[in-house]
């Protein structure tokens, strides 16, 4: 057929005009358009391909800026974008065209600007990766792999450790696919490819180094010496072509910029001028990335590189990350509007609190980066840490201790000890984590212990640090959570290190100006095994769990914590029993009780309803089952459960007829015995009397009132040391609970008078209901 282009001289020249016909291809569907598609080999990868395979001509009619190149008549010199409505116009003068119309389609853009793309062909360089074998690695003979870099690569790259474990498969599949490596680039900046071709024969060399450049050079060394090899100097370098004797000149592309990134582990540890050097730091221990992005770039470039260099890996261990998107899981864009640039971050959250995300999520998962994500991970730890740091400089300022005031560890209690123990074990773990490359679960342990140090240890120690005398109780606290806050800084110090800086620096320097002058200057933290006791960390999760497993019964029951109770019952095994005694003063405290008892029989909390099964027993005895039904009801259910326990079956009597019923065919129902509500976990039962004397409700109710006065205290603005006169006015209930417990209520809220009615002076006031009642308090700093 005849071309509507056929008139143009680029047409004519390269063979275009004889060359038109219609060929099958497979890359046609019938799901989409006319089934019919126009190629020029010259404007894409697939019609160039399919052009190659049918030898027809190739016209590359574009230079590098997008304009229209000689021997386009009309169109020389105009730029592509501005091609379409000229020829549309040649088409209609050509009485050529057939209808024009906007339509769908999908076509390529740039990511950046939203241009589109228009397919260029030119001449690149490449790195041969040798044929695909298309058989296992393990399968090739030595022969078949020294021709074939792709397996030599794939060899080294099973040498690293990779994580995830699955990024190395990630690699040699992409080794064992890609095609040969191109290398060059049509710009003018970059590392100048060392090849040299001749213009005369078209042969090409490859240069080895500087010092062969120099021996070769036969003009324009002086112009290049004292330059790093880039344009134009470099260009300035003619060798004498071996074959011809003619002038060879750099080719003018220069290098993929992964050829520079590819060969660090060479170029930065000065590989060309001193081995040994770079033999004492080569290969090196890590590298990070993320996973998807390098595997075939970076990644694979030092692979590549160091493969053909000295047959090794450039690395030992490649850390491979997942993708940062943004909350909804979705790639950041500019033109989306959910780009979050870095500064941004750091000036809204903080640097520390990005790295503790970061270090936070699972090497192997993409990262949802957002500040509602930021907002949650500052709750979780950031603040707890802070808030821990915060009490304790608050009370160290006010009882004016110093790491002088420090006890012995004979001296401390066993809740110190455990926390020690913890502490330590936390050094061991973290260092572990750390030293196998593993932050995720560094961190995670961490956030543990802080977890810990916050909602247990010092949960459990708060009356330690606000009674008023100075003992060596209260020095015991001090020591430990100070020796817990300064250890704990120098292994967040890696993560967190401004945060770690600030505490260090106030805690440490402010009272000790000769420690070093960066908690970065020190050592790290070496565990004491001496203080590791396995015993008594178990003792102390018994115990955690005995008061998990209250508060939730307390919470099935609808009692509040305020409220003391009279009595709490744990079921547990001898051996659970037995641990938990030298630490039960906690569950006291903690669960706010008078009586704490231990048993091994449930019966003691717990009834027992025995039942048949209909669905299996109705069947099976038909009219005797409502009989079955009457004498299982009138039986003693402990001792039901005792034969079923001791022989494997029930025997019951009806109708004179005797009858074994089996486990499965026996429902046993438990339900807390009246007064008291219950909750159990891995074998330890804990039941609460609900049962609340109005003296109990007093004292709740006395509870409610120093934790209203504390809040009432923070609004007014008084500091924690402040001692307050107290005023106010209630019901009868409420009047009691300040004549029967106004010693407590005093000591709680540093209160040195406490007076029935409305002051005659100035004073914050509150309006409380509380028990049905209104109870008004007015609160002023005592001598003011």
């Amino acid at each position: 057929y005849d071309g509507p282009f056929d008139d143009l001289p680029a047409q004519r020249e390269t063979g275009a005009v004889d060359a038109h016909r219609i060929i099958l291809w497979d890359g046609v569907t019938e799901e989409e358009g006319t089934c019919i598609v126009h190629i020029a080999p010259g404007c894409g990868k697939e019609d160039f391909e399919l052009g190659k395979i049918y030898g027809l001509p190739t016209i590359a009619p574009l230079d590098e800026f997008g304009v229209f190149l000689e021997g386009f008549g009309r169109y020389t010199g105009m730029h592509v974008y501005d091609s379409a409505k000229p020829i549309i116009e040649d088409l209609r003068e050509k009485g050529l065209l057939f209808k024009v119309e906007d339509y769908l389609h999908r076509y390529p853009v740039c990511w950046r600007c939203g241009s589109e793309l228009v397919f260029r062909l030119v001449d690149e360089w490449f790195i041969s990766m040798g044929k695909k074998l298309n058989k296992p690695l393990e399968e090739l003979t030595e022969e078949e792999k020294a021709q074939n870099l792709r397996c030599q690569i794939m060899e080294v790259a099973k040498k690293v450790r990779w994580i995830p474990p699955y990024g190395l498969q990630h690699e040699l599949n992409w080794l064992e696919n890609m095609e040969d490596w191109m290398i060059s680039k049509k710009r003018y900046w970059g590392l100048a490819l060392p090849i040299w071709e001749c213009r005369n024969c078209g042969y090409f060399e490859v240069i080895g180094s500087k010092e062969e450049l120099k021996f070769r050079a036969v003009e324009g060394w002086e112009i290049f010496e004292g330059h790093t090899p880039h344009r134009p100097w470099i260009d300035a370098i003619k060798i004498k072509c071996p074959k011809c004797g003619s002038l060879m000149s750099r080719i003018p592309d220069v290098g993929n910029p992964w050829l520079d990134a590819g060969i660090v582990a060479y170029s930065t540890l000065r590989y060309r001028y001193d081995r040994d050097y770079w033999r004492k730091w080569f290969p090196a221990e890590f590298v990070c990335e993320s996973l998807p992005g390098q595997f075939r770039n970076w990644f694979y470039a030092m692979l590549a590189m160091s493969t053909v260099m000295e047959g090794e890996p450039p690395f030992k261990v490649c850390f491979g990350h997942g993708l940062v998107l943004d909350e909804q899981g979705r790639e950041m864009h500019k033109s989306w509007g959910n780009v979050i640039w870095f500064d941004e971050a750091v000036e809204k959250i903080g640097a520390d609190l990005m790295r503790w995300i970061y270090c936070t999520t699972r090497p192997e998962s993409n990262l949802l980066f957002g500040y509602k994500r930021a907002d949650e991970v500052k709750k979780r730890f950031i603040l707890p840490l802070w808030n821990i740091y915060s009490f304790f400089i608050t009370y160290a300022n006010l009882d004016e201790w110093t790491p002088k005031n420090s006890v012995s560890y004979d001296m401390l209690s066993p809740l110190d000890k455990w926390i020690l123990s913890k502490l330590n074990v936390l050094i061991k773990d973290v260092t572990r984590f750390l030293e196998d490359f593993n932050p995720y679960d560094a961190t995670m342990v961490i956030e543990k212990f802080v977890n810990e140090l916050s909602t247990w240890y010092i949960r459990r120690s708060r009356r330690r640090f606000w009674k008023s005398e100075r003992d060596e109780d209260k020095n015991a606290a001090y020591t430990t959570l100070y020796t817990c806050l300064t250890t704990l800084i120098k292994l967040l110090a890696p993560f967190t290190p401004f945060l770690a800086e600030e505490i260090y620096q106030n805690i440490v320097r402010n009272v000790n100006p000769s420690a070093p002058k960066s908690v970065h200057h020190n050592d790290w933290p070496i565990p004491n095994e001496k203080l590791i006791d396995e015993e008594l960390m178990k003792e102390m999760d018994i115990v955690v769990k005995i008061c998990s497993l209250g508060r939730a019964a307390r919470n099935k029951a609808g009692i509040k914590l305020r409220q003391p109770l009279i009595e709490v019952k744990v079921i547990a095994s001898e051996e659970v029993i037995n641990r938990v005694r030298r630490l039960e003063y906690l569950v006291f405290d903690e669960l706010n009780v008078k009586k704490l008892s231990f048993s091994t029989d449930r019966g003691e909390v717990i009834d027992y309803i025995i039942k048949p099964i209909p669905e299996i027993l109705g069947k099976k005895y038909g009219r005797l089952f409502p009989k079955i039904q009457e004498t299982m009801a009138s039986m003693n259910p402990f001792e039901a459960i005792k034969a079923i326990r001791h022989k494997g079956h029930l025997t019951i009597i009806v109708d004179e007829q005797e009858i074994r019923l089996f486990p499965e065919e026996i429902k046993i129902v438990e339900q807390p015995k009246s007064g008291w509500a219950l909750f159990e976990e891995g074998g330890i039962l804990v039941a609460i009397n609900t049962a609340i004397s109005s003296d109990l409700r007093l004292e709740g109710l006395a509870r409610d009132i120093v934790r209203r006065i504390q809040n009432q205290r923070k609004e007014a603005g008084f500091n924690i040391a402040d001692q307050i006169e107290m005023y106010y006015e209630a019901g009868p209930i409420l009047k009691e609970v300040f004549e029967s417990f106004w010693e407590y209520i005093a000591a709680e809220t540093l209160s040195v008078v406490i007076r029935e009615g409305k002051p005659n002076i100035e004073a914050h006031q509150a309006t409380y209901q509380l028990s049905g009642e209104t109870l008004t308090i007015w609160l002023r700093k005592a001598g003011s």
